[in-house]
């Protein structure tokens, strides 16, 4: 564990002893380190399913693919960031960098916690870098309004989790991974114990988030710089999910029965926030919204409780963090050059950016599931546990898969098809680093094809 943590905690003050001219290289190849360092958590766990044991941290099958997508991220937004910072005083962007990797710093450790209360912590301390980021580096004149949806939300969200945190401790005497999951399953008989299982549940779900709590997403994503967006939709929109499926194991006789609600209205906010999509005029805006319908995807899978359910949402989650991330990238390289969101206003850019097109298709393509992709396999097997839940089910999760499709092809052919506006100038070309950055993205998703066990958590 210290492999990881350690040199992660050291890019912090490389990045104020180095010379301006390499504070970028640096970051980039240290972090780039990192990342292939991680990759070795993938491996098979051992006999007690736990990797790099600490007596506070520790990796498993299921924290290890959340691990190796934090530390791959890191250079990933460091390279998205460098056109966007190059014009700032080097004492901002060396602060940039520190917060991006202390944001790394509190997920390895929000994923890797072998306590719930040390699990909360670290939930909770991801809020301060992302909240800067969002207010300090946005773009819009509504960063610091966005900031304020995002830290009330989730503030809110996560009071009554740190209530019943305490409470389960004083149930269990004991607050660790290690010794929960062999203590009996909770018989929870009366109405305060229900008030208990929403507690723990509220947090995430507004974390992920859950349609009907989702208002602070959008907001967030349209006013954050890329490495803010990259971070909020690949990694922290995780962090609901695998809380959910940390904590719902404990409290699984209850789940049966107060589910219900929460399914049905994620099944509704698969439908609603594609239909939302099919209307978006902002390109970011309309990738944050594709976001919350894929996460109500997960929502449904983890709430069921089924092993088939679980697995296909830890690998939705997995591919959906690098093909959002990708997204927000490509989105990212045309506001650089039309220094404008809106589709109407930017259409037309295979005429002239040919290369990136591609990267656009390809990124679509991913985003709607295509076969073979792990986008597939892991919706795939959330509809089919679904279905065998409740079979009338098809017809919304089938519904939202075509709405799905229809807002992929949608964004693709409004951003690369059709006449070049006229009042659009023509651009610089596309860079070596913007081509890197999105082989970064889309190579890994290509090759979970062929070995999907690697990130299907504990079931495969």
């Amino acid at each position: 564990m210290m492999k990881i943590l350690m040199p992660t905690l050291m890019l912090i003050p490389m990045l104020f002893v180095s010379q301006p001219k390499w504070v970028w290289p640096r970051s980039l190849a240290h972090s780039f380190c990192i990342a292939l360092l991680s990759l070795a958590w993938l491996s098979k766990p051992s006999e007690t399913g736990w990797m790099s044991s600490t007596p506070h941290f520790a990796a498993d099958a299921l924290s290890a693919p959340f691990i190796a997508l934090t530390c791959w991220l890191l250079p990933l937004t460091i390279l998205a960031s460098q056109k966007h910072m190059s014009s700032e005083p080097i004492i901002r962007q060396r602060t940039y960098i520190a917060l991006l990797t202390s944001l790394q710093l509190f997920l390895i450790m929000a994923f890797t916690a072998t306590e719930l209360m040390m699990f909360y912590v670290m939930f909770e301390a991801t809020l301060i870098p992302t909240l800067i980021i969002i207010t300090r580096w946005g773009n819009q004149t509504e960063r610091l309004n966005a900031g304020t949806y995002f830290l009330f939300y989730t503030l809110v969200g996560s009071l009554p989790l740190l209530v019943a945190l305490l409470v389960l401790e004083g149930w269990t005497s004991s607050m660790s991974f290690f010794t929960l999951y062999y203590t009996n399953p909770l018989q929870l008989p009366c109405w305060s114990h229900k008030l208990w299982w929403a507690g723990c549940l509220i947090a995430f779900l507004v974390k992920m988030p859950l349609y009907g709590l989702h208002l602070w997403l959008p907001k967030a994503h349209v006013e954050a710089p890329i490495a803010g967006s990259m971070i909020l939709a690949a990694v922290l929109l995780k962090l609901g999910g695998y809380g959910m499926i940390r904590i719902l194991s404990l409290m699984e006789a209850l789940t049966k029965d107060l589910c219900y609600p929460f399914v049905v209205l994620a099944l509704w906010g698969v439908i609603m926030a594609g239909l939302i999509c099919l209307r978006q005029t902002d390109l970011k805006s309309l990738i944050a919204y594709s976001s919350v319908s894929h996460m109500c995807l997960v929502a449904i899978g983890v709430l069921i409780q089924t092993p088939w359910g679980l697995a296909g949402a830890v690998i939705l989650m997995i591919a959906h963090g690098l093909t959002s991330s990708a997204l927000f990238c490509l989105a990212n390289t045309n506001y650089e050059r039309t220094h404008t969101r809106t589709l109407i206003l930017a259409r037309g850019l295979q005429l002239i950016l040919p290369l990136m097109t591609a990267w656009w298709f390809i990124a679509s393509l991913a985003n709607l599931a295509l076969p073979p992709l792990p986008n597939l396999m892991g919706e795939l097997m959330i509809i089919t546990t679904t279905f065998n839940w409740s079979w009338p089910t098809i017809a919304l999760t089938g519904a939202g898969t075509l709405i799905t499709a229809g807002y992929s092809l949608h964004m693709f052919l409004m951003s690369q098809r059709g006449a070049l506006p006229s009042q659009l100038k023509v651009p610089q070309p596309t860079h070596t680093r913007e081509h890197l950055l999105l082989a970064m993205h889309m190579c890994p998703l290509l090759a979970l094809t062929a070995q999907p066990e690697l990130i299907a958590g504990w079931n495969l």
